[in-house]
């Protein structure tokens, strides 16, 4: 096991990555990742374990991976190859409305089978983070990757381009120099490239064995959650909303999602409160209470169960990256 098997980035650092890894390949985190990790396979396969569940990934299957929870991810016997994107990153709360019916519970999010047509897009996507998240501005915008062609363009179009494989991984794998955001404005165009992925996976493709009533219910509580986090919500308020009985709604809630309704609610709040963090000066009271907590206290602990770290330290580890 090599120190890249048990690697875990800062909870502040936003990196993006590529791998071409071969078998005896793994990455082992016993006490979890302070930040999310998305993985989306161009080809091959990998296997992905994390909070007691276990899932298989192959080509078109993206998955996404909440923070704090003992992960295993590995290349499986017989798969010959896994080809991946991966970024680990701190989500956006409005994320959470199409993250939350594809949730198969230990904190994980599968999204099987996004179709071929938006593949190339995808790819695309992934080539501009990767550009961007060097990029400062005072230095000239990187131009944009073109498209390939070939419904590959993850892994035709940045061989040809200013991201070149860095050799190889030493189990004759193709490895991408990893990029870590270098600054705010990087930060927000890698989320943007990110977005714009999760956007095109979810849309194209439905949760398998789940009903189409159901599933819009939790997508709109979701919404709501996502678009006032600070808002007073409640088990209660939230079922009024999509005319369920609070009972229902909790059940169908934590079915789709893997966790209740209030969890949802804090950890929104908690996620509206890093950006308030990131992007204003605003002290820590006051973004307790534009975040919809009731004291400072209880703001502290719930971000540093989120995040691993007080709010204070936080913003103190982030600004030198958003200068």
């Amino acid at each position: 096991m090599t120190a890249e098997d048990l690697s875990v980035p800062a909870a502040e650092l936003m990196i993006v990555g590529h791998y071409d890894k071969g078998a005896g390949y793994a990455t082992r985190r016993p006490g979890g990742s302070p930040s999310w990790l998305l993985l989306w396979t161009e080809s091959g396969a990998g296997i992905v374990e994390q909070g007691g569940v276990s899932f298989r990934v192959e080509a078109g299957d993206l998955a996404v991976l909440g923070s704090g929870v003992a992960q295993h991810y590995r290349v499986p016997a017989g798969a010959g190859r896994w080809r991946f994107w991966w970024v680990h990153f701190q989500p956006r709360a409005a994320w959470a409305a199409w993250l939350g019916p594809h949730a198969v519970g230990g904190g994980c999010h599968v999204v099987a089978g996004v179709p071929e047509v938006v593949h190339e897009r995808i790819g695309l996507a992934f080539l501009r983070a990767l550009q961007d998240a060097r990029w400062t501005p005072d230095a000239p915008l990187p131009a944009g990757p073109a498209a390939s062609g070939t419904g590959r363009a993850g892994s035709e179009a940045g061989r040809g381009g200013s991201e070149r494989a860095g050799g190889r991984d030493g189990r004759g794998g193709e490895v991408r120099v990893p990029a870590v955001v270098s600054g705010g404005a990087a930060r927000e165009l890698v989320l943007g490239a990110v977005e714009e992925v999760l956007v095109l996976a979810t849309a194209t493709a439905r949760p398998e064995g789940r009903g189409e009533e159901g599933d819009e219910r939790v997508r709109r509580a979701l919404s709501i959650i996502a678009a006032e986090p600070g808002a007073p919500h409640s088990v209660a308020s939230l079922a009024r909303a999509v005319a369920l009985s609070p009972s229902r709604f909790a059940h169908l809630f934590a079915e789709a999602t893997g966790q209740t309704p209030m969890q949802a609610v804090r950890r929104a709040r908690v996620r509206h409160a890093a950006s308030l963090l990131e992007v204003t000066d605003m002290d820590v009271g006051q973004v307790a209470a534009a975040s919809g907590f009731v004291s400072p206290f209880h703001f502290s602990r719930a971000f540093r169960k989120e995040y691993g770290l007080p709010p204070r330290d936080y913003r103190a580890r982030l600004r030198p990256f958003t200068g």
